[in-house]
């Protein structure tokens, strides 16, 4: 059923459906009215949960470890600095194999303290063993949830999975979702039945120490394991479609007039809407032009991404993160898609924009498109402001 709702409502609703027997949050702009929902649904007996009120986001993070750690179903949110507070713990989580889901309201880095939004926060935590999947709408907001879970729990996989959002462009924003009905989620999303877990009766360790003969390995088995995320993600999608009707093709990445187009932006996120207005204006115009959005960023869909645009001639890789002092971070992984491969774009430019929740506007795509030429960009910043710079950098 169709319903007008902001996103952290959208959230919240999806979260319920999934039944958590665990949810622990800390607040945090823009997450907070995430778990204000779900605290409420605990509070008026509609959601039978354990909601545990935490000090800080480390600890947010330690409760939901223990929880899943128990064999228990668990949800927390966050945000910018209470992702990087949680960082100790995300680590862990991954490492201990435990399927924690985590909603991302992304948000920029501090300092200079900046609530908006970027993607700097969850980029950053990309080798941290995590799944992540990036939402252009509410609507996907919500489906990434259940198929977060089925993902992450599934037996071959046991590992946690983020979903990032962008704050307050989704977590603020207001758009019809379909919700689905308890009784489609319950078929797709079965009760969590742990491969392992804390039992007095069976006795196990979990994230015991490691020494140098035995440390390499638990890095290998993730690294593997996320090859057999890149397989599973699309079968979830199609089981996904079977139950509810809607069509994420294989998940991982979204092809937007690519088959035939001469100039590509790369991006992820609700940027993409906005992209996808551009494109949608250029094409009446008669340019072919096209959108290849990343769901998926880690485990990064290397192969899918290499055949949407092995054929492009000109590439531009739009990031709302940057690896100062290096490449862009997306513009560096789809330069490695290509790396060592007999075809590829003539030109993969790569531009950064957004950044403290700068607006990227229609035409700043339009002029991203306009500078990707046969000339190679490697690193450019949209809509700087020269005053702001003229006295370091002169004109």
């Amino acid at each position: 059923m169709k319903e007008f709702l902001e996103g952290s409502q959208v959230i919240a609703k999806a979260v319920k459906m999934c039944k958590p027997g665990v949810i622990s949050a800390y607040p945090i702009t823009p997450q907070t009215h995430i778990v204000e929902e779900l605290a409420q649904m605990v509070a008026d007996g509609h959601l039978d949960s354990q909601f545990v009120n935490v000090e800080s986001e480390h600890s947010a993070a330690s409760v939901v470890l223990g929880a899943v750690a128990a064999g228990v179903r668990s949800f927390t949110a966050t945000s910018s600095q209470g992702l990087f507070l949680m960082a100790e713990v995300i680590f862990n989580i991954a490492g201990m194999r435990l399927p924690v889901i985590l909603s991302c309201a992304n948000r920029a880095i501090s300092a200079p303290i900046s609530i908006w939004n970027d993607h700097q926060d969850s980029v950053s935590l990309r080798d941290s063993g995590w799944i992540q999947l990036y939402a252009e709408n509410l609507q996907e907001v919500a489906d990434f949830h259940f198929m977060a879970y089925r993902i992450g729990e599934d037996k071959s996989i046991m590992l946690p999975v983020m979903v990032c959002m962008d704050g307050f462009i989704l977590t603020h924003g207001m758009e019809p979702v379909d919700m689905p009905e308890q009784e489609k989620v319950d078929r797709f999303l079965p009760p969590y039945k742990a491969l392992y877990k804390l039992d007095p009766a069976e006795p196990v360790s979990m994230g015991p120490l490691a020494d140098p003969d035995y440390y390499a390995e638990t890095r290998f088995a993730i690294q593997e394991t996320f090859k057999d995320v890149l397989a599973l993600i699309p079968k979830v999608s199609d089981e996904f479609k079977s139950c509810f009707g809607r069509d994420y093709k294989d998940c991982l990445v979204e092809e937007y007039h690519v088959k035939d187009a001469q100039k590509v932006i790369v991006a992820m996120g609700s940027v993409c809407g906005t992209i996808k207005e551009v494109v949608d204006e250029l094409r009446k115009k008669g340019k072919k032009v096209g959108l290849l959005k990343i769901i998926s960023y880690r485990p990064f869909p290397y192969a899918r991404v290499f055949q949407a645009l092995k054929d492009v001639p000109q590439v531009a890789v739009l990031d709302k993160a940057v690896s100062l002092g290096a490449y862009a971070p997306l513009a560096s992984e789809i330069k490695t898609a290509f790396f060592g491969k007999k075809k590829s774009p003539k030109v993969i430019s790569s531009f950064v924009a957004g950044l403290g929740g700068r607006d990227i506007t229609l035409e700043s795509i339009k002029e991203i498109f306009s500078r990707l030429t046969q000339r190679e960009i490697n690193l450019e910043f949209i809509d700087l402001k020269p005053e702001l710079l003229k006295e370091k950098y002169g004109e």
